[in-house]
């Protein structure tokens, strides 16, 4: 039985404290008239989240394309809540922590784990390392890479990890072993209510066991997954958008509940009749490099297009070393610089539009 997103769970807390709707409703309008930055954005969910709408109005990141706002129905954040619940055996009671901003779907969905499956939630202002000052023990918490980065030495104060919003490297990965906390990549979209698949970055020993790798994301309950002409993946899953969603991830299929992502198809690379992914590239360039930089192509007359190199900064002079372990089609031609890259409002790099910067 799903609940109704107008009740608030009886064990659910916000910041140790119990509230009830009406509460609830009182929080949000106070966070909204006086509270900070981040409190603001969590008033107004809060505020739609409680009225009588069986949506709200949510904006996707722009990654990939244009921001845009789309409807998502709150049943659907429900399952998605209940699913993911489920998933990692939370139950009402547990404490959870909040430290993504809740004007897009990561934080929005932190707050709607919390009100249906009964969590004690603390909230603290998003950071690059939100664990800084936290003393306190949670049981759940989800993070971008850049603040599980930062946060590798207080790891120990959060027992399940989800991270999401970039690819988590190699290197960053490589940190997590041995470390108590189970760390979770996920793979998901606005569209998609969060996340619909996971993919365990340590704790991995009994992967192998089950016939996977430890590169697959495996989906959750109640989805099923396919590929279109181009390779890209197709989302079936009923309880979140009534609708298939046509993705433009590059997958391979693993099996019927798992893949593997190779790239996107909006970013493959045809040079001289070889496809090439630059996030393939770039996860092989990651660990020789400080700076931020991404793989792209200009046209070239005789290739098509020709792989290139764009570092932010002020130099685009990089040592051959950094590209000992490319093949000889994966090194770029020409290596550009830009003072600072074109990003979306929750930091991801918009590749586009740094690109037409080189002109």
């Amino acid at each position: 039985m799903i609940p109704s997103f107008s009740n608030v769970h009886s064990r659910f807390k916000f910041n140790e404290i119990s509230y009830g709707h009406r509460e609830l409703k009182d929080v949000a309008y106070s966070f909204v008239k006086e509270g900070l930055a981040f409190e603001k954005s969590i008033g107004v969910f809060l505020l739609d989240w409680l009225d009588d709408n069986d949506y709200v109005i949510v904006q996707t990141s722009g990654s990939t394309g244009r921001p845009k706002r789309i409807k998502l129905q709150k049943q659907a954040m429900e399952h998605s809540a209940i699913t993911t619940g489920n998933y990692f055996n939370l139950k009402p009671g547990d404490s959870a922590l909040h430290c993504l901003p809740s004007n897009f779907i990561a934080g929005k969905m932190m707050l709607v784990r919390a009100l249906i499956l009964g969590l004690e939630l603390d909230v603290v202002a998003p950071s690059s390392n939100p664990l800084e000052h936290i003393s306190k023990r949670y049981g759940f918490c989800a993070m971008v890479p850049l603040q599980l980065e930062n946060a590798i030495g207080q790891l120990k104060n959060i027992k399940t990890l989800i991270v999401g919003g970039a690819t988590v490297s190699s290197d960053l990965q490589q940190k997590l072993k041995g470390l108590s906390t189970k760390v979770f990549a996920t793979y998901g979209m606005t569209e998609t209510v969060s996340h619909i698949a996971i993919k365990p970055l340590n704790h991995i020993e009994g992967i192998a066991n089950k016939g996977l790798r430890d590169e697959n994301f495996e989906v959750l309950t109640a989805i099923s997954i396919s590929q279109d002409e181009r390779d890209c993946l197709v989302i079936n899953a009923p309880n979140l958008n009534p609708a298939p969603i046509i993705t433009n991830d590059v997958v391979k299929l693993t099996s019927e509940t798992t893949f593997q992502i190779l790239g996107r198809d909006d970013n493959v690379i045809n040079s001289g009749g070889i496809k090439l992914f630059p996030e393939q590239i770039e996860a092989k360039l990651k660990p020789y490099l400080s700076d931020r930089f991404f793989i792209a192509s200009k046209t070239d007359s005789s290739l098509g297009e020709q792989l290139i190199m764009v570092v932010e900064g002020d130099s685009n002079t990089l040592d051959s070393s950094v590209f000992k372990k490319l093949d000889t089609y994966e090194k770029p031609g020409h290596i550009y610089n830009v003072k600072r890259f074109c990003e979306t409002d929750s930091g991801k790099i918009q590749r586009k539009k740094t690109l037409a910067l080189l002109k």
